[in-house]
């Protein structure tokens, strides 16, 4: 049942978004559809559709929608692409890529956040395949992958990521070192070929795991 509380925040979350320069009619429609209140703590509420992260527990947030967006945009989703997102957190970029038509593979690292993604995706009736594990080393099992998006940030690109592209696929990802990180777009030319582009910055929580941070 949707709660007319936040109709109107979600819709001026949008605009914001247009604003800031996300183009993407898709993206800002699936931002402008997801409950993004339900994810997180009831007395952050006010704050649901305010343009910014906010913490989950464990050290994590959800992502600025701006940030969502952003990288959602990049990745260039079409209905029926094969997704890799490496962490999950409180699903809602899982969300936005199931809205855009995506075949979404999301690991976690954080069995709790595991759990409560799990939930939260069957409750709003999005389907996507979750597993717990090191997100820098991919998720070989279904590679390879159309796209496939970092929610973290890395101190390098974890070479097993780049391995699993599809020849055409890309990699969204933060590179830099724990303050400030450049969003990367790796695109697989071709079997041993490939394309980097430098966007903007940003600041995301570390990435965690054998080929990124130290536990």
């Amino acid at each position: 049942m949707e709660d007319r509380r936040f109709v109107r925040p979600r819709k001026k979350l949008v605009e914001t978004l247009k604003k800031k320069g996300i183009k993407d009619e898709r993206v800002l429609m699936a931002i402008g559809k997801i409950q993004r209140h339900k994810l997180i703590d009831t007395a952050l509420h006010p704050k649901a559709y305010v343009d910014t992260a906010l913490p989950i527990g464990m050290g994590q947030t959800i992502s600025q929608p701006y940030t969502v967006a952003a990288q959602t945009e990049l990745l260039e989703v079409h209905p029926g692409d094969k997704i890799l997102e490496i962490g999950t957190g409180s699903g809602y970029q899982c969300m936005v890529l199931c809205e855009l038509g995506a075949d979404v593979y999301s690991v976690e690292r954080h069995p709790d956040l595991y759990h409560r993604a799990k939930d939260a995706l069957r409750e709003h009736g999005y389907k996507a395949m979750l597993k717990v594990g090191d997100g820098t080393l991919g998720w070989t099992t279904y590679a390879p992958y159309d796209g496939i998006v970092v929610t973290a940030g890395a101190p390098v690109v974890p070479d097993d990521l780049v391995k699993q592209l599809n020849v055409g696929g890309r990699l969204v990802i933060p590179v830099g070192d724990e303050n400030k990180q450049v969003m990367l777009r790796i695109t697989r030319v071709s079997e041993n070929e490939y394309q980097q582009e430098e966007l903007d910055n940003f600041k995301f929580v570390p990435l965690i795991g054998e080929k990124g941070w130290g536990a």
